[in-house]
């Protein structure tokens, strides 16, 4: 069957609910190559006033993408490394967004393993790192807008979630109590220690 994009008036326009609300959504990244489809499992919320979050300074050239209207992609460069998907969670010219940490592959699972190597499915997009090498992701989708189909886009979800689990975030040193990551509980896809994972934060 083919996926239905999810347009922006579906979105909760608040980034904590839009965390939840995007786990057992689809990612579809459409490449000269070919369809890479992966299911969101694994979700991290910066919203506004998160001293963790890239747009707690304000808006510059660089996050300018976090300040659109929800269901923008903002991509970002880290360690000299990886890149970052995020999707913009609040309304314009207020900065928030939702870090993409796993997705469990769904379709193109040949194309994933081109960029990935060969990795077990489960981890081919497993860590927001991996994750956008799997899916293809660098700056030239930043400020892409992903409620219409396109290079990278979100559709509906294929079934159901289970059950949703929280905990404090990943790799982060400030505001690192908080309780703004979500995942599928019992998902293999799912990164992030068994402890963490086992309950809520």
């Amino acid at each position: 069957m083919k996926p239905r994009a999810i347009s922006r008036a579906e979105l909760p326009v608040d980034t904590m609910a839009m965390a939840r609300f995007l786990i057992g959504k689809l990612l579809v990244r459409d490449t000269p190559e070919g369809r890479r489809t992966g299911r969101i499992v694994e979700t991290e919320a910066y919203p506004p006033g998160d001293a963790s979050g890239h747009h707690f300074r304000g808006e510059t050239a660089a996050n300018r993408s976090m300040f659109l209207e929800p269901g923008r992609a903002y991509v970002y460069f880290i360690y000299g490394v990886h890149f970052m998907l995020n999707v913009s969670s609040e309304p314009p010219r207020t900065g928030g967004g939702v870090l993409l940490r796993a997705l469990e592959p769904v379709d193109g699972i040949e194309l994933m393993q081109a960029r990935r190597g060969p990795v077990r499915d489960r981890d081919l997009a497993r860590g927001p790192g991996r994750l956008a090498q799997a899916m293809a992701i660098g700056p030239e989708l930043n400020g892409t807008d992903m409620c219409q189909e396109g290079p990278i886009w979100l559709a509906e979800a294929p079934k159901p979630v289970d059950e949703i689990g929280v905990s404090i975030r990943i790799g982060i040193t400030k505001e690192a109590h908080q309780l703004r990551r979500y995942f599928e509980r019992g998902n293999p896809s799912v990164s992030g220690s068994t402890a963490l994972n086992r309950s809520d934060g």
